[in-house]
């Protein structure tokens, strides 16, 4: 396996080290190989050459099985620049169709939530990647002036939402939900009339196809009230690419926040790359000082894993995540775990041996 590893700005590196850390033992213990080459992309890098990316780079990283990203987010950068010359660049360049988020209470973790556990939070979002407001369709008239005008349109086609519909059907029926498999829409339909509508028509279409498959609908506002009132109602959500933005970082809050939530940026198609990272971002407060949480780099280290036909390694990983999580941490707060940054890792590493 193939590993291209861009660790990124602020603690994205240690989260990574200890993520690569686990990826190591759970290989020995496993029997399998893997090879890492490193990239420097990210803020740093931007402030002394002026580029993000450079020419060929994305052409080279096609090449990889996979994408380990740490964390993006530089204090001295402006906002947006390495979001969208990095992030949303490798996403769309790279054809990431499918950004998955699972959204699952890891045992020990507090929620918000009251009287809810790991058995109540526990489903998957599949959020569309590559359309919607995000394509920056739009532009300003009169800037700067009394009357200036500023549009962005949303771009829907018909194979983005089916592409990623059938994928969220297809893996609804693979995560194969004892309580019944549900596949939940989550969009706008009675406002947002066209594009939504796309939506709402492509998936009746599909549904069609997977009869062992219940289809649902949830307006957005609905959903995010029922993920806090009955987050264990969902199995599988499929949404666009801005509402999805939206409803997972809520489902990160409920299941004990961003330093626990991991998730990817898929190509499922043959020969596809894939980009998976944690949520919580680059921390640029607590670099060097070995107190931020790592769980959900090492949690994302075991979706590559799953995704990367390494199911049974990526299954090992999260159940040593959990017995961590469950008997080991003090919480999942920075400064506040009990244990620093690598002694987290090492607790994985020794969980997974027994």
């Amino acid at each position: 396996m193939k590993i291209a590893v861009i660790g990124g700005d602020g603690t994205g590196p240690e989260v990574t080290a200890e993520a690569i850390k686990v990826l190591a033992a759970v290989a020995k213990t496993d029997g399998f190989d893997f090879e890492l080459t490193d990239y420097d992309f990210g803020g740093d890098r931007y402030l002394k050459t002026g580029e993000i990316l450079p020419d060929g780079a994305v052409d080279e990283l096609r090449q990889y099985d996979a994408i380990y990203l740490g964390a993006v987010g530089h204090p001295d950068v402006e906002p947006g620049i390495l979001e969208k010359g990095l992030l949303l660049e490798l996403r769309f360049q790279l054809d990431q169709y499918i950004n998955l988020r699972p959204v699952k209470l890891y045992q020990g973790v507090e929620t918000p939530l009251a009287d809810k556990g790991p058995e109540d939070i526990d489903f998957v979002v599949v959020r569309e990647n590559t359309e919607d407001l995000y394509c920056g369709v739009g532009g300003f008239l009169k800037k700067g002036t009394a009357d200036e005008v500023a549009t962005q349109a949303a771009v829907y086609t018909r194979k983005g939402c089916e592409r990623c519909i059938r994928w969220a059907f297809e893996f609804t029926r693979k995560r194969n939900n004892p309580d019944g498999k549900l596949l939940t829409l989550v969009a706008k339909t009675n406002v947002l009339t066209y594009g939504h509508d796309l939506w709402w028509r492509t998936f009746q279409d599909v549904a069609k196809e997977y009869p062992d498959v219940k289809p649902d609908y949830n307006h957005v506002d609905a959903c995010c009230m029922w993920m806090v009132k009955n987050p264990e109602y969902y199995d599988v959500i499929v949404t666009t690419n801005m509402f999805g933005d939206i409803i997972t970082d809520l489902g990160a809050m409920i299941q004990g926040g961003m330093g626990v939530a991991a998730g990817g940026n898929i190509n499922p198609d043959p020969g596809g790359t894939s980009m998976f990272e944690p949520m919580g971002g680059s921390a640029p407060k607590y670099t060097g000082q070995g107190v931020i949480n790592p769980i959900a780099a090492i949690g994302a280290m075991a979706m590559l894993l799953e995704q990367t036909g390494q199911e049974a390694a990526g299954q090992r990983v999260l159940d040593a995540i959990q017995v961590v999580t469950g008997t080991k941490m003090e919480s999942q707060a920075a400064g506040k775990m009990g244990c620093s940054t690598s002694e987290v890792g090492d607790l994985v590493v020794e969980s997974l041996k027994t």
